[in-house]
């Protein structure tokens, strides 16, 4: 089946609860984040098929008038993507490293999906803006030809909007550092 991503922020936290909830209300989509974020925002990330994600995420501008700082509908999304925001992959052995760094998790989202798309690459994770003052990170393990790419194609996904902080490609890292990477 092909899964759509959509996500709202808002600047009210008390608004995001609410948007959410009235979201689901409004088509059948599946809920996978939904909490506040740094610096006081709250992120509402939702997936189904297109056309309910996108009938969710119009409702929920909607509700979310002038709190609304972003959005994002993003179809034909990798399988991987989903798992890696719940950091619930499936990754056992770290091969050579690439991190990807944003300013916005709208931002990282769609690198995390180019990057995967664009080489053999296990995403390991998305992290989503909690707890590190509102940016996002992605890191995913392949082989360094592989990794290196895709490093090359995820901040491509950023150079205009300006979104992107920084990015590594780390190789052969250290095979402790893989479980504090999940």
């Amino acid at each position: 089946m092909i899964r759509t991503i959509g996500m709202i922020e808002l600047n009210s936290i008390a608004r995001g609860i609410q948007v959410a909830d009235e979201m689901l209300k409004a088509a059948e989509v599946n809920l996978i984040f939904a909490k506040s974020v740094c610096p006081g925002k709250y992120v509402i990330l939702i997936t189904g098929n297109v056309g309910a994600v996108e009938t969710a995420i119009n409702h929920g501008m909607i509700l979310g008038e002038n709190y609304v700082v972003n959005k994002l509908l993003l179809p034909n999304v990798h399988p991987q993507v989903i798992p890696a925001i719940n950091a619930s992959g499936n990754v056992e052995e770290l091969k050579d490293l690439g991190v990807l760094e944003f300013f916005s998790i709208a931002a990282a989202i769609v690198a995390a999906d180019a990057a995967v798309k664009s080489a053999n690459i296990e995403l390991i994770e998305i992290r989503l803006g909690v707890g590190i003052g509102g940016k996002a990170f992605v890191t995913f393990t392949g082989e360094i030809s592989s990794v290196n790419n895709a490093v090359t194609v995820g901040a491509n996904t950023a150079l205009e909007s300006g979104m992107l902080v920084n990015k590594a490609v780390i190789s052969g890292p250290s095979k402790e550092l893989l479980q504090h990477l999940l």
